[in-house]
């Protein structure tokens, strides 16, 4: 048994998100796992960019009210106690509402692909 102090909460890095967003490592899978679970706090109106995830990703909604989105689907409000799972390569976003804070737990494995940040107008279901 191993027992590992808490890692300090971090600020998501404007590259993957839009907005104030705070991360907390749970756990990292030891090799050969890829497993990663994170905390992610979204304040109001802040989100990720688009991205995939080479093995997929659930997301378990703890609090708050969030959005999210898979390339081509609509949009889709997410609450407590929700779990989101995208499949291996499926480009989404997720975030906080305009006026609620959101927070989720984050299930990853494999890599993650970046690509371009969820404008305004998009996060507002206008299109971009």
């Amino acid at each position: 048994m191993q027992i590992k102090p808490r890692k300090p909460t971090m600020k998501g890095p404007a590259e993957w998100f839009t907005g104030e967003v705070w991360m907390d490592g749970i756990a990292q899978g030891e090799e050969p796992s890829r497993l990663n679970v994170s905390a992610v706090h979204f304040t109001p109106g802040a989100r990720t960019a688009w991205h995939c995830h080479s093995l997929g990703q659930t997301l378990y909604v703890t609090e708050g009210e969030g959005l999210v989105q898979s390339r081509g689907e609509p949009m889709v409000t997410i609450r407590p106690g929700d779990v989101v799972h995208t499949p291996a390569h499926e480009w989404h976003w997720h975030g906080a509402t305009h006026d609620h804070f959101m927070t989720h737990l984050s299930i990853t494995e494999g890599d993650m692909e970046w690509g371009p940040h969820v404008g305004d107008s998009e996060y507002r279901g206008e299109g971009d």
